[in-house]
């Protein structure tokens, strides 16, 4: 347990700003790749007579697979491009699940990896909670555990936000499990003992002075295989397919 709490450093001081939201610089090539493609998978499920909503949700679908492999792979961009390539087809055929149970996922992952560079603030913890909260009442509970353990790393009074979200009565089943889905996301724990094996890491924390910590990537890594296990056991896994389509992506680059 001991190495647990030690994700975050001894004695570290709360700084200002949130330490889920992360800037998105168009001058970068792959940022620009990331709003392209998805407004390119939007375009086309509208193209192939899907309704404005379902349109927004894929292309919200292979954006968030972009996102969420850049939480997993920092260096490597590459992989982020992959895994939006990976989600675009379920994406287009509808076998995309809640937006926002990618969205939480995305936020316990950046948490843990600690690729933002601050300490969590109260209104981080609450958005988790929320986050939690809202793939607990869509079905989503596998889902919602990332964002509800991630927060209750914290130690102290904060500890019960993020878990308390997973306490709101929600539907018997969510969005299930689909054959793409599930191909995902065994592709993805078929690799996972690469994506899950050390990696040195040299990107930096998006505010200085911190630099984004190896353990703290190899942890969300491990996270990651374990929602999309728990997904899958309990056919959960079609809101999963940013992160299977993110996991997968990166498993790959470390495979070679």
């Amino acid at each position: 347990m001991s190495d647990l709490w030690s994700v975050f450093p001894p004695g570290a001081r709360f700084q200002p700003g949130s330490a889920l939201a992360r800037p998105l610089d168009l001058r970068l090539a792959s940022n620009r790749f990331a709003v392209l493609g998805a407004v390119a998978v939007l375009l086309g499920a509208r193209g192939l007579g899907r309704p404005w909503r379902e349109s927004l949700e894929a292309g919200g679908t292979a954006f968030l697979a972009w996102s969420t492999a850049r939480e997993l792979d920092p260096d490597h961009p590459g992989s982020a491009a992959t895994a939006l390539s990976l989600a675009a087809l379920p994406a287009l055929t509808g076998g995309s699940g809640h937006i926002w149970t990618g969205v939480g996922v995305l936020s316990g992952l950046r948490l843990l990896a600690g690729t933002v560079g601050r300490d969590p603030q109260p209104v981080d913890l609450a958005a988790l909670g929320l986050q939690a909260a809202l793939a607990s009442a869509s079905g989503e509970r596998i889902a919602g555990l990332l964002p509800a353990l991630s927060s209750g790393l914290i130690p102290g009074p904060s500890l019960p936000w993020g878990a308390a979200g997973l306490l709101v009565p929600g539907q018997q089943r969510g969005a299930g499990t689909s054959l793409v889905s599930a191909l995902l996301a065994l592709g993805a724990l078929a690799v996972a003992f690469p994506l899950t094996a050390p990696e040195a890491v040299q990107a930096r924390c998006d505010h200085p002075p911190r630099t984004i910590q190896a353990r703290r990537v190899q942890r969300a890594r491990q996270a990651a295989v374990l929602t999309l296990l728990g997904g899958l056991v309990s056919g959960q896994s079609r809101s999963l397919i940013p992160l299977a389509a993110a996991a997968l992506a990166v498993g790959w680059r470390r495979q070679g």
